[in-house]
C-alpha cells in the first residue's frame, strides 16, 4: 500500500507544462512536460515568405518569425542574414516599400488577432514607426499609385462596416481623404492606370460571382467594367493595368471551369484568353514594370507550377528546374529579369528564391531553419475515392515511417474557407503525429473546395451542405478498405469551416471515429451569421444560405451540430480564440457547454490575445501538447 501511495504521489508531482497566461482551459489535464522532450523539437522551425522587393536595391523584404509572431525583415543578399525591422506581440506579415525611393515602409497589424488592421509608416532612416489610420477601424491595404506617392486603401471608418475606397499620401497622413463609398465587405483596388486617373476595382459577392470597375481618382465616380444580370455567373479576380494603359490583365473562370489568364481591352471590351491551353487554375501573376513579361502560377491538382510569358510574342520563356511545392507570393524586381517568389514543400516550412528570366539563374534568398532533418519527411501520396453520389472526391495522404508496424490509426484534417485546397506544403507540428506517433494524415478536398474547377466549387451550397459531410463517411469506407490503415482507429480534425466539418462528422458520423479536435468551428451556421462581423456577412450568406429566409434557416438549424449534441458521443478538443472577428469565440463556447453538461468528455481552451486560429507561438506551442495528450488518450488506446 505504501509503494503504491509513493508511485500515486511521484505521478502527481511529475512536471506539467504551465499553458500561457491568455489561455483560458477548462477540462484540459496537466499535461506532461517530458511531451516537450521529442514534441518540442517538431514545434520549432519557421519559414519565411517575399513580401516585396526593394525598388532601387537588390533586396527583399521578407516575413518571418524569430520570437513568438511573424515580423518583417530585410535580407541584402542571397542567403544573407535576415536583419529584423519589426518587433510587435502581434504578427506583421506585409509590408511594401515607398516605390520611388525605398525610404519606408507601409505595413498593416491588428492586436489580439481581432484583424482590425491599422497602416503603419516604417521609417527605414530611424526604425520609427507611424500610425497612419484612425486606429479604431478595419484598414485593408492596396496598390500604390504608378506615381509612387499615394496609396490606395479600404477602410470601415465611416460605418464600421463598409468598406469604403481611402487614399493617401504616407509620407503627409493629412492628405487622406475618401475617394468613394461602398455598400458591404466585398471591394478590393487592384491597381492604378499608368496616368493615375484610374483605379481598378473588383466587386466580389461570392466565390463565383465578382465584378470589375473602373473609379475616377478625383471624382471618386465610378462606373462598371463588366457586365451585370448575364446569364451565367462570372468571376474575376487579380486585375492589372497594361503598361500602356489601354487593357488590363485579368484572371477569370469566364466561358471556362478554370480562372484563365485574359487580356481586356477597355475601348472594344473584348477579351483574349492566353492559358486556354492550361486546364487549371491560374491562380496569381505579377507584371513586370516594364510591362514586358508577365509571371504567372498554375495551380495543378495541388502543386504550383510557375510560367513567366512575353507580353508581345505571346511565348513562354524557358526557366530553370525549380523547388516542387506551393509557391505563394510573386514579384517581379524593378530591374525587370528578377523574379522573386515564396514557396514552401512537404519538406520545408517556406523560403525565399528568386530566379533571373535572362540567364535562368536561380538563387534562395532564405534557408529558414528546422529543429528536425525533415529530408525523410514522407511525400504526400495522391489519393481518390468515389463519395455516395459517384462523385469522385481527391485529397492527400501522408504515410507513417516503415518502423510503425500493423495497420496504422487516422487523423482526417479538413480544409476550411469552405473554398480553400488542401495542397501539399509543410505539415509543421503535424509531423510529430506523423513520425513520432504513428499516426496517417489524410487532407481531403470534398466538394466545395477550389482547384477543381467552378461546378466543383459550387456543389456544396445553400441546401447542399449535408453533401460534404457525406464525402468524409465515404472517405471513413475508403479507409477501412485499406489494408495498412485502421478503419477502428479514426479522428478528424479541422479549422474555421473544417472546425464545422469536424463539428458535423462528429455529430452525424459519430459511430466510425474515435475523437475529434475543432478549431475556431461553427457550432450553428444560424447563430455564426448573425454574429459573424457584419462587414463579411453578405459574403458568407451567399456560401451557407441566408438565415433570414425561413426555409434556409430550418434546414441550418436542422443540420446544426449544436441542436443535435446527443448525437456527439466521443470525446472531443475545442480550441478558440477570444477576438475572432469571423466565428465568434460563443460558437465554440456553446457546444463545449452542451457537451459538458451531458457528460461527452470535452476539452476547452480559449486564447484571450487570439483570433481566427492561433498566431503566437507559445499558444500554438500549447495546443499542439494539448493535441498530443488527447490523441494518445482517445485514439492510440
Amino acid at each position: 500500500m505504501v509503494m503504491l501511495a509513493l508511485a500515486g504521489l511521484a505521478a502527481a508531482q511529475e512536471p506539467a507544462i504551465a499553458p500561457p497566461e491568455s489561455l483560458v482551459i477548462d477540462g484540459v489535464p496537466k499535461i506532461p512536460a517530458a511531451v516537450t522532450e521529442t514534441a518540442g523539437r517538431y514545434a520549432s522551425f519557421r519559414g519565411a515568405s517575399l513580401t516585396d522587393w526593394h525598388p532601387t536595391k537588390r533586396e527583399m523584404l521578407i516575413a518571418t518569425r524569430f520570437a513568438e509572431t511573424s515580423q518583417l525583415h530585410l535580407v541584402a543578399m542571397p542567403g544573407g542574414e535576415r536583419q529584423q525591422l519589426t518587433f510587435y506581440p502581434d504578427a506583421v506579415s506585409n509590408g511594401k516599400f515607398h516605390p520611388n525611393s525605398g525610404d519606408y515602409i507601409v505595413f498593416a497589424k491588428d492586436i489580439g488577432g481581432g484583424e482590425w488592421y491599422q497602416l503603419y509608416r516604417y521609417d527605414m532612416k530611424t526604425g520609427e514607426a507611424t500610425l497612419l489610420t484612425d486606429g479604431k477601424s478595419r484598414n485593408l491595404m492596396g496598390p500604390w499609385s504608378s506615381g509612387g506617392d499615394q496609396i490606395a486603401y479600404l477602410s470601415t471608418r465611416r460605418t464600421g462596416k463598409d468598406t469604403d475606397l481611402w487614399l493617401m499620401n504616407p509620407a503627409d497622413p493629412k492628405s487622406d481623404h475618401l475617394l468613394t463609398q461602398f455598400a458591404g465587405g466585398g471591394w478590393r483596388p487592384e491597381d492604378w492606370s499608368p496616368d493615375d486617373k484610374k483605379i481598378l476595382l473588383l466587386e466580389e459577392l461570392s466565390i463565383n460571382e465578382s465584378y470589375l470597375w473602373l473609379v475616377d481618382t478625383v471624382t471618386g465616380e465610378k462606373s462598371e467594367l463588366t457586365p451585370r444580370n448575364v446569364a451565367e455567373k462570372v468571376s474575376y479576380d487579380e486585375a492589372r493595368f497594361s503598361k500602356d494603359g489601354k487593357g488590363i490583365y485579368v484572371t477569370t473562370d469566364k466561358d471556362s471551369e478554370f480562372h484563365r489568364l485574359a487580356y481586356m481591352d477597355l475601348a472594344s471590351k473584348q477579351i483574349t484568353y492566353l492559358t486556354t491551353s492550361i486546364h487549371w487554375d491560374v491562380e496569381s501573376f505579377d507584371l513586370a514594370h516594364d510591362g514586358k513579361l508577365l509571371a504567372f502560377v498554375t495551380d495543378e491538382e495541388g502543386l504550383s507550377v510557375l510560367h513567366v510569358r512575353d507580353t508581345s510574342s505571346g511565348k513562354e520563356l524557358p526557366l530553370p528546374k525549380l523547388p516542387t511545392g506551393v509557391i505563394g507570393v510573386v514579384r517581379w524586381h524593378k530591374n525587370g529579369q528578377e523574379l522573386g517568389f515564396s514557396v514552401n514543400n512537404t519538406r520545408g516550412p517556406g523560403d525565399c528564391y528568386a530566379v533571373d528570366v535572362t540567364t535562368g539563374k536561380l538563387e534562395r534568398w532564405t534557408i529558414s531553419e528546422t529543429a528536425v532533418k525533415t529530408e525523410a519527411f514522407p511525400q504526400a501520396e495522391l489519393i481518390r475515392w468515389k463519395s455516395f453520389d459517384g462523385k469522385m472526391i481527391s485529397g492527400f495522404l501522408y504515410k507513417p515511417p516503415a518502423k510503425f508496424a500493423g495497420k496504422r490509426p487516422v487523423l482526417v484534417v479538413i480544409h476550411g474557407g469552405p473554398e480553400g485546397q488542401s495542397q501539399p506544403t509543410f505539415l509543421g507540428r503535424s509531423n510529430y503525429y506523423l513520425n513520432e506517433l504513428g499516426i496517417a494524415l489524410i487532407y481531403p478536398n470534398v466538394r466545395g473546395s477550389t482547384g477543381y474547377g467552378k461546378t466543383f466549387s459550387l456543389l456544396d451550397n445553400g441546401f447542399k451542405r449535408e453533401d460534404t459531410y457525406k464525402d468524409i463517411n465515404a472517405l471513413f469506407d475508403w479507409i477501412a478498405a485499406q489494408p495498412e490503415l485502421d478503419g477502428e482507429r479514426i479522428a478528424v480534425t479541422g479549422g474555421s469551416y473544417g472546425g464545422h466539418m469536424t463539428l458535423a462528422v462528429s455529430t452525424f458520423y459519430s459511430d466510425r471515429i474515435r475523437c475529434s479536435v475543432d478549431v475556431v468551428g461553427m457550432s450553428n451556421l444560424v447563430t455564426f451569421l448573425e454574429h459573424t462581423e457584419a462587414y463579411r456577412r453578405d459574403l458568407r450568406r451567399v456560401e451557407y444560405g441566408d438565415e433570414r429566409d425561413p426555409q434556409m434557416r430550418e434546414y441550418l438549424e436542422k443540420i446544426a451540430p449544436m441542436n443535435n449534441i446527443e448525437k456527439i458521443k466521443k470525446p472531443m478538443l475545442v480550441v478558440a480564440g477570444r477576438n475572432d472577428p469571423r466565428v465568434p469565440v460563443s460558437e465554440s463556447q456553446q457546444i463545449a457547454d452542451a457537451l459538458k453538461k451531458q457528460g461527452t468528455p470535452v476539452w476547452l481552451m480559449i486564447a484571450s490575445d487570439e483570433g481566427h486560429g492561433y498566431r503566437k507561438k507559445p499558444n500554438q506551442d500549447f495546443q499542439f501538447y494539448a493535441t498530443v495528450e488527447f490523441l494518445q488518450e482517445y485514439l492510440l488506446k
